[in-house]
């Protein structure tokens, strides 16, 4: 049967068969399982009351920030979004009583995002949830197959020079 990445490649071997087309079966797969991902993902925040984004920051928080938090800048070196777009959603999430800003202890033109009691209180609670989502989008994957890929997918990554949040 295939996928629709097959039945795109095809039409081109149709059309410019002296075209090859063969990356497109690595890229137009990402690309498109992407955002397959993303509406499944926007979905399952959706049933807890978030925005995807929202569990990004806060996870982000939770696994990196420690008590003393992060800085707006490492928060947007993380979300890989626009400094406004940062300070939008700490706004936000701040208007939620999930994060608060503080001045930093040591340099005081800084300020950094902490989660509140509340923040993290709803990342620990939906971050068990939200494996048993992920573990059901690869369900159709086999352990080695799913481990395989992922290296496949850090190799790629790796190669396209992604290889820190900062």
């Amino acid at each position: 049967m295939g996928d629709a990445v097959d039945q795109i490649i095809a039409a081109w071997g149709e059309v410019r068969p002296d075209v090859d087309v063969a990356p497109m079966a690595v890229v137009g797969r990402i690309t498109r399982l992407s955002r397959v991902l993303e509406r499944d993902l926007t979905e399952f925040f959706k049933g807890h009351g978030m925005e995807f984004w929202e569990f990004d920051v806060l996870a982000t928080l939770r696994r990196s920030g420690g008590p003393e938090g992060l800085t707006a800048g490492a928060l947007n070196r993380a979300a890989m979004v626009t400094s406004g777009a940062i300070t939008n959603r700490i706004d936000r999430l701040a208007a939620k009583d999930l994060v608060v800003r503080v001045p930093d202890a040591v340099d005081r033109r800084s300020v950094r995002v902490q989660l509140t009691d509340k923040g993290r209180a709803l990342v620990d609670e939906v971050l068990p949830l939200h494996m048993a989502n992920e573990r059901r989008l690869l369900g159709e994957l086999s352990a080695g197959d799913s481990a395989a890929l992922a290296n496949l997918l850090r190799a790629l990554a790796e190669s396209l020079g992604d290889t820190s949040l900062t």
